[in-house]
Order: structure tokens, then C-alpha cells, then sequence
């Protein structure tokens, strides 16, 4: 069982029985009445579609040997090429007739992730495997195919330069290259938080809240000082996912609100990182509890409706004057689209206290993290 299948799997058992515990305690009273949550505009498909769509395209480009050579020279000389910026350098007709539809694909990818049209170019081809340098340099020609959206692929398609398809094994890594199309997810997050935070402070469930009592000179933190996911043999041709936290509990003013942590280091599984870096600030949070949902965007995160999913939630929870598990909103809140295919989900910490200090594992059981409370000082 892959690592998505086992986290959808955790999710599920997660949020049945935390949202029986919320409901319990008068956690969503609101809930009747609420709107019903926002969908994502574009399926994870739809993404994965135009990145297939650019594939088919590279890959016939490739029969013109003076781009061909272009290309292969980026794809050796760096990890991932952006497609927009090396069409623009085109030399040859073949890269040039290239150049319209990548820049139309860019901006047909940023709106389906619900980013701004100005995000720029967000299409990479990447090498698939480094052991295919040695054939790539000596000039063989490779295929290319689109990075697959689910770790549990079993075959992919790639294309040829005479626009044949071609079904490789995604578990084994085959003799000839391959350039592998995908999206730079580095760059996307970087929006996509961008996006979230507008969002939640014009629904107001995130702007910074001073408080009477506030410590003097500073305010106390949570700060992870480890974290790692769990390990899991991945297919060749995908690439690495970025992954951020969602924080959530009760604002001072009674609302629930949500904090956003960029993970961007988190990448590898099975790896130990070690931070050092504020996961809570406490100055924030009414109560001395919080809770943190970890995702992360592997290219089909639509940030505009996950942020009006979000928010939606959210805005129907109120205050009882007590701690209450608003993980759970989050992960129902989220566009059911998201789980039938390629959760986004990763795991979940509940009751994260200011005074925490020491290893927290997940709820879902894909991850843990040490934690330890830190002031942070004013100058």
C-alpha cells in the first residue's frame, strides 16, 4: 500500500472520529445554515491534462536536432529547466513554434491553481533519472511524459518525436532518457501561500491580533526543532512535493482563525530535518491549545478554493469557551475532489500547548516532529 493510499486511509478514520468528538462538545453549531464548501474550479486532471498536452508538444519539437541539442544541453547542466524561458532562447523553428502555446499552457496552469495571472512561468522538464545522463549526452533521443498526479501510478505515457505514445513501467526506471514535464511547485507554493493569506485576512480568520497581556518584551513560540515523514518508495518519475502547515484555533477575538507555515525544506521522505523554525505564535491564540494540519502541493493544489473552502468552514465555528479541535473542519472542508485521486493530505498534530517540548507524533501516523517553547524577543 503506497504512502497516499495509507494517509487517505488515516484521513478518513481521522476526521470520522475527531468531528464525533467536535460535534459532542457543540463544535459546529453552525453548520446547518453554512454554505456548502467550495469546490476546486479545476480538478487535479486538468492540470495533469495540460502538462500531457506540453509533453506531446515537446516531444515532437525534438525531431528539429538543432533544438533538440538546446534542450539537451539545459536538461544536463541543470535540475529543472523552465520551459517558458529555454523556448524563448529557441534558435531553431522548432523551439520557436513551441514558444506561444508554453506561455498560453503557463497561464492556463496558473488559473487552474488559482493563481494570479501575473505568477509568471510555472511548466520545468527535468531529466527523469540521473542514470540516463550517460545515453542523453552520447545523443540518444528521449521520449517525454508528464509527471503522474498519484504515487500509485503503475505506467505512464510518454511520447516520442513522431508522436507516438509509449507505456513505461513507473516503477522501473527505463534504458532510454526521458525528460519528464512538470511543475515547479517551489514557485507555485511561494503564490499559493500568497493566495491563502489574502484570503484569511479578508475573511479576517488571520490578521494579527495584539493582546492586553502580552509578554513584555516579546511573545512565546512553538518551534519545531525536528521533523520527518515517512518513508516511501516513490515511482521514478516523480518529482519532489512542497509542504506547508496549516495552523488553527481561536483568535483573541473569539473567531477561529488559520496561520500558514511554508515548509520548503521538507521534501524527501524519511529524511530528519532539523528547522528550527516557529510553527505557533502564541500571541495569536486565545487558548492555550492549537492544532496543525500538514499538506503539501505536488502541482494540482488549487489555492483560491482551497482558501474559500477554508474559510467557509471556519467562519460557521464558534467560540464555547473552550479548546475545541478545528483540525477536523479543515480536512472536511477540503474539496472532496482532492481525495480521489491524489490527497494532498499529509498528517495531523491536535493540542499542540505553548509548554510542549519533546517529540509529537502525527495523528495519521505519516510523520512526527520535536517541538520545544521558545520567546522570541523584541528588539
Amino acid at each position: 500500500m503506497s504512502k497516499r493510499t495509507l494517509r487517505r486511509t488515516a484521513l478518513v478514520g481521522v476526521i470520522l472520529s475527531a468531528l464525533t468528538a467536535a460535534t459532542a462538545q457543540g463544535a459546529v453549531s453552525a453548520a446547518a445554515d453554512a454554505p456548502a464548501p467550495v469546490r476546486s474550479v479545476a480538478a487535479p486532471s486538468t492540470i495533469r491534462g495540460i502538462e500531457d498536452e506540453t509533453a506531446r508538444s515537446l516531444a515532437a519539437s525534438l525531431a528539429d536536432s538543432g533544438w533538440r541539442s538546446q534542450v539537451r544541453g539545459a536538461a544536463l547542466s541543470s535540475a529543472q529547466v523552465d520551459v517558458q524561458a529555454l523556448t524563448a532562447r529557441a534558435t531553431t523553428r522548432g523551439g520557436k513554434a513551441l514558444s506561444s502555446g508554453v506561455r498560453a499552457a503557463d497561464r492556463r496552469i496558473a488559473a487552474a491553481k488559482g493563481l494570479d495571472a501575473d505568477t509568471g512561468s510555472l511548466l520545468r522538464v527535468r531529466l527523469g533519472d540521473a542514470s540516463m545522463r550517460e545515453d542523453l549526452t552520447a545523443g540518444a533521443v528521449p521520449l517525454v511524459a508528464a509527471a503522474p498526479a498519484d504515487d500509485d501510478v503503475e505506467t505512464i505515457t510518454a511520447y516520442d518525436s513522431r508522436g507516438r505514445a509509449h507505456t513505461l513501467d513507473a516503477r522501473q526506471v527505463p534504458t532510454r532518457p526521458v525528460y519528464i514535464v512538470d511543475i515547479d511547485v517551489s514557485k507555485a507554493l511561494a503564490a499559493g501561500m500568497d493566495v491563502l493569506r489574502e484570503e484569511f485576512a479578508k475573511h479576517g480568520v488571520s490578521a494579527p491580533q495584539p493582546r492586553a497581556d502580552r509578554a513584555a518584551g516579546g511573545w512565546w513560540s512553538t518551534r519545531i526543532t525536528s521533523v520527518a515523514l515517512a518513508d516511501d518508495e516513490e515511482p521514478w518519475i516523480k518529482g519532489d512535493a512542497e509542504v506547508y502547515t496549516l495552523v488553527t484555533g481561536f483568535g483573541l477575538d473569539g473567531k477561529a482563525r488559520v496561520d500558514t507555515v511554508d515548509m520548503p525544506y521538507l521534501n524527501s521522505d524519511g529524511v530528519v530535518y532539523s528547522p528550527n523554525q516557529i510553527l505557533v505564535n502564541w500571541s495569536n491564540y486565545k487558548y492555550n491549545l492549537a492544532d496543525a494540519v500538514m499538506m503539501e502541493d505536488d502541482g494540482d493544489t488549487n489555492y483560491q478554493a482551497l482558501a474559500q473552502a477554508l474559510t467557509t468552514a471556519l467562519l460557521t465555528i464558534l467560540d464555547q469557551g473552550a479548546y475545541i479541535p478545528l483540525a477536523d473542519a479543515l480536512l472536511a472542508a477540503i474539496p472532496t475532489s482532492w481525495w480521489t485521486d491524489d490527497p494532498d493530505y499529509v498528517d495531523s498534530w491536535y493540542t499542540l500547548a505553548q509548554s510542549d517540548s519533546g517529540r509529537r507524533d502525527g495523528a495519521a501516523g505519516n510523520g512526527w516532529m520535536t517541538v520545544e517553547p521558545y520567546f522570541v524577543q523584541e528588539f
